[in-house]
């Protein structure tokens, strides 16, 4: 029977390191079958998902303690189960640029939250604008919409809401 092992991992940025994880994984017997990577600021951070038996689980967690002390890394584990598909819903993909302001992603999460709409996935950028060097802010994140709602009705409310924060926003079905 196959186990999941939701893994992060912190640490200072430094080259090497997703290659000592892909190892660590590979040579406990498990299979990596979800990650995300990125420098934030200075700091180096993933979080992953592993598969594998009981036994290669266990053995990943142990080897991720000692190469959490080896490289000086925060490493955490959590084992989870497979997500089943739940109910019927509906992927929309929205994507959101605007000067860079606080609340932002507080609002855009209060928004689906209040509407029953689960965020699957999130990444947020700021940037300077070309030209202006104006702080930019970047959104894009995958929503789950319950199969019962009314899309185009969600989908203005949406667009009435970045027009209230402005805003430059789009909701639109994933594609697959």
């Amino acid at each position: 029977m196959n186990t999941h092992l939701v893994v992060s991992i912190l640490g200072e940025d430094r080259p090497g390191i997703v290659e000592s994880i892909a190892d660590v994984v590979r040579e406990a017997g498990c299979n990596l079958e979800d990650s995300r990577m990125s420098v934030l600021g200075g700091a180096f951070a993933m979080i992953l998902l592993a598969r594998g038996n009981w036994n290669t689980t266990t053995k990943l967690e142990k080897a991720l303690d000692r190469l959490a002390q080896t490289l000086e890394l925060v490493i955490t584990t959590q084992r989870t189960q497979r997500r089943e598909p739940h109910g019927d819903f509906v992927p929309y993909g929205v994507d959101v640029v605007a000067l860079d302001q606080p609340g932002i992603v507080h609002e855009l999460s209060n928004f689906f939250a209040s509407r029953g709409v689960n965020i699957q996935n999130m990444t947020t950028a700021t940037y300077a604008a070309p030209h202006t060097g104006s702080p930019m802010f970047s959104l894009h994140m995958t929503v789950e919409i319950p199969g019962h709602a009314h899309l185009a009705t969600l989908r203005d409310e949406f667009l009435d809401l970045c027009d209230d924060l402005n805003l430059d926003g789009i909701m639109e079905p994933v594609k697959h």
